[in-house]
């Protein structure tokens, strides 16, 4: 029962975060960009822009440059997340793959510099005013659900162990549609029940700055205004 249920949820979570995304995604890209607005000093060429948003997207370069203690916590927390998704590659393949054996030393550490991150991140809520004043309850809710992720982690890793082998044959035979045992753990049962609800407001959550960022016209935009006339499609259908 427990394993079907499971199934179920994860099954229904995954519909959800898919075409969830893929929706905000395509309205992202149907949304018009009527002015030329690139944050100075802005890239000149489109290698110029892919390089700009590259260290924009790895280093947190805009933020660095304006508050560097929370680019200590903001970039902590992404690249420990990074780490430890990959880490968790193991739990959907076979023969885990050559980047996946690499980083399952520093995946199973990252978890604490993920926690260390948010930690900061949700202390700055309550810790600067001005952050204070525009917190909202889903801001709070959302960095408490991610600390519960990360947390309800690391005890499976380093307090209450839970059956790997068994949680890797249920997770390959989701992918598969043939279910295997779930293991009943209960900080198993919690983390997987966190993660699905993570999966399932992620779609509507602010959390979609990771897909959005690439949309951002102050970051995808070339500074050739002088050069080029920059037009956005709706207007280009009323001058006709």
């Amino acid at each position: 029962m427990l394993t079907g249920l499971f199934a179920i949820l994860f099954y229904a979570a995954t519909a959800i975060l898919v075409v969830g995304v893929a929706n905000r995604i395509a309205a992202y890209w149907r949304t018009p960009a009527p002015l030329k607005i690139p944050t100075m000093p802005a890239p000149r060429t489109q290698g110029g822009m892919v390089y700009r948003m590259g260290r924009e997207v790895v280093l947190f370069e805009s933020l660095f440059r304006s508050n560097k203690w929370i680019w200590i916590f903001g970039w902590m927390f992404h690249m420990a997340l990074f780490l430890v998704l990959l880490r968790h590659g193991r739990y959907f393949q076979e023969s885990p793959w050559f980047l996946t054996e690499v980083v399952q030393p520093f995946g199973k550490y990252g978890g604490f510099a993920m926690i260390a991150g948010l930690a900061g991140l949700w202390g700055r809520r309550f810790l600067v005013e001005r952050i204070r004043y525009i917190s909202t309850p889903s801001d709070h809710l959302m960095l408490i659900l991610l600390l519960g992720i990360g947390i309800s982690g690391m005890m499976m890793t380093m307090v209450a162990h839970t059956d790997i082998v068994a949680l890797k044959h249920f997770m390959i035979g989701l992918m598969v549609f043939d279910w295997k045992p779930l293991p009943a753990d209960p900080v198993l049962i919690a983390h997987l029940s966190l993660v699905i609800i993570l999966m399932v407001i992620f779609p509507i959550s602010k959390l979609m700055h990771a897909p959005g960022i690439f949309f951002s016209p102050t970051r995808n935009q070339i500074d050739d205004s002088r050069e080029k006339r920059h037009i956005a499609p709706w207007a280009a259908e009323m001058e006709k």
